[in-house]
Order: structure tokens, then sequence, then C-alpha cells
């Protein structure tokens, strides 16, 4: 019996773990340099948005995921606002081997940070008299994988 709880005990120490520890705002910004003059324009916008995700080793087995969303909206040729959120998360992640361990970091997590940062990004935006900004969904493992393609066109040494 002994031995039968000493194997499950050593399968449960080896076996992948992943658990979010928590999520939040790492930073928060909210630029309308040409008010209050663009609320009388007639409103065209043209919406850009850049968005970036890194990561950093905590200690032990803790990762922190940054998704940061920039969004810079103009109408004709005018700024009528710029809005950046960097939505952050800690995540306990164990007993992966290198390539998931990449993936997870690089598209896993950043999909459970979109929404978060989808959100603060149209609450700030809205709270600046603008409106609503309704973000698609964003399909983060097709990013990751051109990622790594790209990475292994320029040469450069990828987890696969």
């Amino acid at each position: 019996m002994t031995d039968q709880q000493n194997t499950a005990a050593n399968e449960e120490e080896t076996a992948p773990q992943f658990s979010l520890q928590r999520i939040y705002v790492r930073d928060l910004s909210f630029e309308a340099p040409k008010s209050p003059a663009i609320f009388r324009q007639q409103w065209e916008p043209s919406v850009g948005l850049d968005l970036n995700t890194r990561q950093k080793a905590l200690e032990a087995d803790f990762h922190e995921v940054v998704l940061t969303l920039s969004v810079t909206v103009k109408n004709g040729d005018e700024v009528a606002f710029i809005a950046e959120v960097q939505q952050a998360g800690i995540f306990l992640i164990k007993n992966l081997d290198e390539a998931s361990m990449s993936h997870t970091l690089g598209a896993f997590c950043p999909n459970i940070l979109f929404p978060y940062a989808r959100e603060a990004l149209d609450s700030l935006v809205t709270r600046g008299s603008f409106p609503a900004l309704m973000l698609a969904p964003v399909n983060f493992d097709a990013l990751y994988a051109q990622e790594m393609q790209r990475m292994q066109q320029d040469g450069v040494q990828t987890v696969q």
C-alpha cells in the first residue's frame, strides 16, 4: 500500500500544473489631445491597435505575463485619443516541457488576460466621453505560431 501511495505522490509532483494566481492592471493611460474641439466635429474614426505581450519568470514556478493593448483613434487627420492598458497576471506553471511552457506563456496566458484588457480599455474610452470600443477577439494561438515562424525564418532558435 505504501508503494502505491508513493507512486501516486510522485506522479502528482511531476504532473503538469497551471493555476491563475492574480489578474491586475499594471498600467493605464488615456490622452485626448484635441478635446474639447474634437467633440464638435463629425465623427469618422479610424482605429489603430497595437498588441504586445511579455513574460517574466518570478520566484519558483510563478510567471508574470503582461498583455499591452495600445489604441490610437484618429478623426480624419487628427488624433482623437490614445489609450493604453497593460493587463497582467501571475500564473503558477509547473512541470511543462520547454515547448509547452513557451506556448502557455505566449498564447494561453494572453488569451486569459485579453477580456480583462478589452474591458478596461473600453471603460477608459467611454469615461473620456468617446463611443465604446468593441475590440474583436484575438487568436493568440495564430499570433504565437506566426511569431515562431518569423523567428525560424530569421534564424533564431525556437522551441518546438
